[in-house]
């Protein structure tokens, strides 16, 4: 029996695609929750205990509100791949290939905007004017500990406020974290936008999985009400 002299190469399993990073508004999701837990539990009792017309109007309540609580608390959420940025606002999922995007802005509230013109809000990633007011008393207040370990020690002192050593200068000016995560979403916007698997058009779907009951709900409570 002979031998051959080179034996085929192995095949190679395919290279797994990188997993989409995910943002989320924890407080959303938690409020959702709750605000969904206390519809649940006031509907199903209308339900089970209500007389005459009072459980109809519990289901048309709850027809309506489920939808709109899920939708503006559960729902939301952005995906950002390598390829393209995919945002879930409570009636729409827009996805944007990274070529298409002309910025990602940040004031009143963070915005998607495309080299068309479109804006996009994120409604997953809210802006907490809060936050950005402690980031900058933290940093207001690492400055002051910094100008102040400068005075007294000098430029080669490394103990800071308290005797700590290093701790006059921080890593880096605080932020907020909705700005870490648009600065992170930036960071990809940089490095994918002229990837030729990054390009492509833009393209918007309706919720209307989200939409119909909603509409439902409050045609069939406003017949309800008219007929009562």
């Amino acid at each position: 029996m002979t031998t051959p002299d080179h034996q085929s190469p192995a095949p190679q399993s395919p290279v797994p695609a990188a997993k989409d990073r995910i943002y989320r508004s924890p407080m959303a999701l938690l409020g959702g929750v709750l605000l969904l837990a206390i519809v649940g539990w006031l509907g199903v009792d209308a339900l089970i205990k209500g007389h005459d017309r009072t459980p109809w109007l519990a289901l048309a309540g709850l027809i309506l509100v489920v939808p709109l609580v899920t939708a503006f608390t559960l729902r939301p959420a952005v995906f950002a791949g390598d390829d393209r940025l995919r945002v879930r606002n409570p009636f729409r999922v827009i996805t944007l290939p990274w070529g298409q995007i002309a910025s990602l802005r940040s004031g009143y509230s963070n915005e998607v905007v495309t080299k068309s013109g479109a804006k996009y809000q994120l409604w997953a990633i809210p802006v907490s004017l809060r936050a950005r007011k402690k980031a900058t008393r933290q940093q207001t207040r690492a400055d002051a500990q910094a100008r102040a370990g400068g005075a007294t020690g000098g430029p080669g002192n490394h103990l800071g406020v308290g005797g700590l050593r290093g701790s006059a200068v921080p890593d880096g000016p605080p932020r907020a974290e909705t700005d870490k995560i648009m600065d992170e979403l930036r960071g990809l916007l940089e490095d994918r936008e002229q990837a030729e698997t990054a390009q492509g058009e833009v393209t918007v779907r309706w919720a209307y999985e989200i939409a119909a009951p909603a509409v439902a709900g409050a045609i069939l409570l406003a017949i309800l009400r008219a007929t009562g």
